[in-house]
Order: structure tokens, then C-alpha cells, then sequence
């Protein structure tokens, strides 16, 4: 592998998604989720292309075909940095922004470059937890049951204690069922898995203990990129839920679909991973102005230097914007 990102990189990711977080905070609760998601993509894409970068988008807005920008396969940047991997949801929770409902993010990891795994637009089941535990505590190949037991035992808690978060959606009924027929509670979330899995990372503040469950494919490496920085589990296994779906997996060059992703196999060397709040939620507060001044908060991490930051950013913008 290269060199480890420079650590200059982490403010230019920053501000990435603090400028994506905020045109998409325009749009907030004006039910328009293609505007409010254009608005993001649109200034995160302006953003990437005036850094010193060689990068290549390996997960992004879609196929070339499918997506007028930050498509997969697209190059970004000025070609006179280093080579890097890009990912990017430019907003988590595009419904979320659309209703003014919590947790919608800008998020952004950037990685070195050959070092992210290229997801196929497809869906992922998932299982995350946060940090301070045994390796291997927690497997897709354990069933629901065992697992929030296994987390309960390492936390020395009742099963009972135990909260997790699972997507909302017909597909989870039987998990749902199985998760609190085994005592633990269960916390519905409508939409935006990367932020369900992030807050695993700090369930003292957020009281969210495991998350659960199928969501898309390349938001799970974008949540892996967070949890690798802060020492978190996850692993991952693609899950095809149309016949689309095996030939885009086909497409990326993946055949076995019965394989166990871990974090490693996810993202490997060095990571930033940034996600800013568009909308108020458990672990970051939204875009917020009052009169000239407008506030960001971003949670940002950087694997080289296990840095974890909360940064709140004020900046004068002109009061006709």
C-alpha cells in the first residue's frame, strides 16, 4: 500500500461534506427528495474536483449510464495528489431530508487508493456493534438470538438491556420477531442504515447496542469505513434480491455471493471517513443559520492517527443565499 493520507486531507474532506450538508439543508422538509439529493451530489462533486487528488468514485451515485454525476468509475480531482479510493452517499437519507425527520447525513470516506471494496449496487446483510470487544464476538453466521446473548454476556448486561437498531421494512419481520423473542428491545429506523450502524460506536450516548439487519450494499462500506476507525465490528454479506442484482454483481467482479465480508475485506489501509448532519439526530446536530451565521457539525475520522473529532464549523454567509 501507499503511504498513509496526509493528514491535510482530513480538513479537505471536511469540508466536502459540510458544503454538501448544507445545500442539502436548503431543501430540508420541502418534500422533494431528487432536488434535496441534486442539491448534495452538486456540491460535493464541485467540492472533490477542487482537491489535489487522483481519485476514482468506487462507490457512488450509480452506473455512468445511470447517474448524470458522482457515478461509479468517475474521476475526480486535480490529478496532482496522491491516488484514492472515493465513496460517497452525498445524502444518507434523501426521505429523511424530503420529511425534516432525523439523521440525514453527508457522508464521504476517502481511502488509498485499490483499498475499497467495490460494492455492487445491491443489498448487504449487515451486523455491526462498536468497540472494546473480542474479535469475532458478533457473526452473520451466528443467528440473531446468539448474537445479542454473545453482546450481552461481554457487556456483562441482561439481554433486556440490549437495544437494536434494524431497518424498517417487510423483509425484517422475522428478525424483528427472533430479536425480541430473545429479550432484547429493537429500535426502527425508516431509512439511513449508515447512521444506524455509526451509532452503535457510542451506544452510552446514543442507546443504540447492535445493528441488524439488509440494507444497500455500498452504504455498508461507508459504515465500515467508520467503524475501522474506531475499532467497531461489522461484517457484511451480499444479498441479492433480483435477478439485476447477480449480474451487477457479475459486473464488479464478484461471483461467490455466500462470502463473509469483514471490515478488513471491506476497507483496507488508510481511511477518512466524514459524515456532516443535515438533519438534527442521535449522534450530530443538522445544518443550522441564525441571521449571517450558519453551523455545521461533522464527525470525522482519520485510521492512520485513530483520531475521532466532533467539529462544529460557524461561517458568515451572505444573508441573500
Amino acid at each position: 500500500m501507499s503511504e498513509p493520507l496526509n493528514q491535510s486531507l482530513v480538513w479537505d474532506v471536511l469540508r466536502v461534506t459540510e458544503v454538501a450538508a448544507i445545500e442539502a439543508a436548503k431543501l430540508r422538509g420541502r418534500g422533494d427528495e431528487m432536488a434535496a439529493d441534486k442539491a448534495a451530489v452538486d456540491a460535493m462533486r464541485s467540492e472533490l474536483n477542487g482537491l489535489d487528488i487522483d481519485g476514482r468514485v468506487v462507490i457512488g451515485e450509480g452506473e455512468r449510464d445511470e447517474a448524470p454525476m458522482l457515478f461509479i468509475g468517475e474521476e475526480i480531482g486535480t490529478k496532482k495528489g496522491p491516488k484514492v479510493d472515493i465513496a460517497v452517499d452525498p445524502l444518507e437519507g434523501t426521505t429523511l431530508c424530503a420529511k425534516s425527520m432525523p439523521n440525514s447525513l453527508a457522508v464521504l470516506a476517502m481511502a488509498e487508493g485499490g483499498s475499497l471494496l467495490h460494492a455492487p449496487d445491491i443489498y448487504m446483510e449487515k451486523i455491526a456493534i462498536g468497540p472494546g470487544f473480542e474479535p469475532g464476538l458478533v457473526s452473520l453466521e451466528q443467528s440473531p438470538t446468539e448474537n445479542v446473548k454473545a453482546l450481552a454476556n461481554a457487556k456483562n448486561v441482561s439481554v433486556n438491556d440490549l437495544t437494536v437498531c434494524i431497518l424498517d421494512r417487510s423483509r425484517h419481520g422475522k428478525l424483528i420477531e427472533e430479536v425480541r423473542e430473545a429479550g432484547a428491545a429493537v429500535k426502527l429506523i425508516g431509512d439511513g442504515d449508515i447512521a444506524g450502524v455509526i451509532q452503535t460506536t457510542d451506544s452510552a450516548e446514543t442507546g443504540i447496542d447492535m445493528y441488524m439487519g439488509v440494507g444497500g450494499a455500498p452504504e455498508g462500506v461507508l459504515a465500515a469505513s467508520a467503524l475501522r476507525s474506531i475499532g467497531g465490528q461489522m461484517e457484511g454479506r451480499l444479498t441479492p434480491l433480483h435477478e439485476s442484482h447477480y449480474e451487477r454483481a457479475a459486473k464488479v467482479g464478484i461471483e461467490d455471493l455466500s462470502k463473509i465480508y469483514s471490515i478488513a475485506d471491506m476497507v483496507k489501509g488508510d481511511v477518512i471517513f466524514a459524515a456532516t448532519g443535515v438533519t438534527t439526530g442521535q449522534m450530530l446536530d443538522g445544518v443550522r443559520r441564525d441571521g449571517d451565521m450558519i453551523e455545521t457539525e461533522t464527525l470525522i475520522m482519520h485510521v492512520s492517527t485513530g483520531s475521532v473529532r466532533w467539529v462544529k464549523t460557524q461561517k458568515q454567509v451572505n444573508i441573500e443565499a
